[in-house]
């Protein structure tokens, strides 16, 4: 067991993951209750041809007329618990886009079939980077290839359906998401316009995904980056936990390597007014992206120039 398998929800995620996307019509009782259908969602069941691994894709499309440019396009892994808090806060930003200037997102979640909120074993074959060789015991290692399926055939699936713009598409993840935004900072910067790292588990395989990387500059310059992370994450953990899961939790130190990253890249050109770091108060681990997402979200949306992005660019914080 590990920190990454420790993620605790809470009641509101209990609550939003109740509206899970349904056909319409689904069947429901014979005495008035029925089945929650997320509204303006659909997903579809697919397999991936570069691997044969089987994804669930959740897609919410804003109900306003594409602008000229295309929908901006926030992708959110761990889509199965992610993707109706994402498609919410996208609601919203819809919502005020008059007062804001926003440009509502489309949303897409990539999960994984079934019923569980998190899938595992799966997340960490996907979510890990590495590759699958000296490292293939502890079950991870695949991030490349989950990234060429991202890449090669699920982004040209999300162009031929809906009208998106190219030019400003995110990627978020949390704990092994947050590394593998990480991991496609690092290795694939012009994938994408930002990249959304909540609490990165960068401890993985003893800090690889930072020992030898690429350049973090893509063809544009660095992109526009948010890391945070909870600020009670290193914290001894509450709750009745055995010595060695305890133990185990404090060897996986994640504040001062997320500090370190935010720092690091600050000091790139443009860095200053691209890279955004919170450490959340009160948020351990398992609960901290949700706070995350919204402060990624609109991270995302305030695009330079957009009337609620400070034009001194985006300072650490520690709240």
């Amino acid at each position: 067991m590990n920190r990454d398998c420790l993620v605790g929800m809470g009641v509101l995620v209990g609550m939003v993951l109740a509206a899970v996307a349904l056909p319409a019509g689904a069947a429901g009782g014979d005495d008035g209750w029925s089945e929650v259908v997320l509204p303006a969602a659909r997903q579809v069941d697919l397999k991936a041809r570069n691997s044969g691994h089987p994804y669930r894709i959740f897609v919410a499309e804003p109900s306003s007329p594409a602008p000229a440019e295309g929908h901006p396009v926030i992708y959110v892994l761990d889509g199965n618990a992610a993707f109706p808090v994402a498609a919410f806060l996208a609601r919203g930003a819809a919502a005020r886009r008059e007062v804001t200037g926003h440009v509502p997102p489309l949303v897409v979640g990539i999960g994984y079939p079934g019923k569980a909120d998190f899938d595992v074993a799966a997340r960490r074959r996907d979510y890990t980077p590495g590759g699958t060789g000296a490292g293939a015991a502890d079950g991870g290692g695949e991030a490349d290839v989950f990234l060429d399926f991202i890449e090669g055939e699920l982004k040209p699936l999300i162009e031929a359906r809906y009208v998106i713009d190219r030019k400003r598409q995110a990627l978020f993840g949390h704990s092994f998401g947050g590394l593998l935004v990480t991991h496609a900072l690092l290795t694939r910067p012009d994938s994408f316009s930002t990249f959304i790292a909540s609490s990165p588990s960068i401890w993985w395989r003893e800090h690889w995904v930072v020992k030898g990387q690429p350049s973090r500059q893509g063809a544009a310059g660095l992109p526009r980056v948010q890391i945070s992370v909870g600020a009670l994450e290193d914290d001894p953990p509450k709750g009745n936990y055995a010595p060695d899961v305890v133990a185990l939790i404090r060897s996986r130190s994640m504040i001062p390597e997320a500090r370190a990253l935010a720092a690091q890249l600050r000091r790139l050109p443009g860095g200053e007014s691209k890279v955004a770091y919170h450490e959340l108060a009160g948020e351990d681990h398992g609960p901290a992206w949700l706070p995350a997402m919204s402060r990624g979200m609109q991270f995302f949306l305030e695009q330079p120039g957009s009337p609620g992005l400070p034009s001194q660019g985006m300072m650490d914080s520690s709240e």
